[in-house]
Parts: C-alpha cells; sequence; structure tokens
C-alpha cells in the first residue's frame, strides 16, 4: 500500500496522467512477478551500456503479449 502511494507520487511528478497510473499499478498488482523480471533485465542491459531508454523498449517489446493481458 505504502509502495503504491511513492510509485503513485513519483509518476505524477514526472506529469503521468492520473488515469495511466491507476491503470499501471493494476499492471502491477495482478502480476508483480512478471514487472520483478522486466526491471531486472531492464537493469542487467544497462550495465551492459545500453540506455535505461533502449533497454526498456526492448524489454517491454520481449513482454509485450503478457502486459497485454494485464490490460
Amino acid at each position: 500500500m505504502f509502495k503504491n502511494y511513492l510509485l503513485k507520487k513519483m509518476l505524477r511528478t514526472q506529469g503521468v496522467p492520473e488515469a495511466q497510473i491507476d491503470m499501471f499499478i493494476n499492471m502491477m498488482e495482478k502480476n508483480p512477478e512478471l514487472f520483478k523480471k522486466i526491471a531486472e533485465e531492464v537493469q542487467a542491459k544497462m550495465k551492459g551500456g545500453m540506455s535505461q531508454t533502449d533497454a526498456g523498449m526492448q524489454v517491454m517489446k520481449k513482454y509485450e503479449l503478457e502486459l497485454k493481458k494485464l490490460v
């Protein structure tokens, strides 16, 4: 609960619309292991020299079907 509050606050400060914040948090609550796996893979790619944006896009594409199921 507190973790969700912090995440919402961080996303708001970055200008993410409220509807998207709620959708994102609901997706994370449905499958937290998927998001943990995504974060770990993004971190590994960043350690390999890839930018955060590129790493995120590449990993998100990999899990696109799973993410669509959560929406």
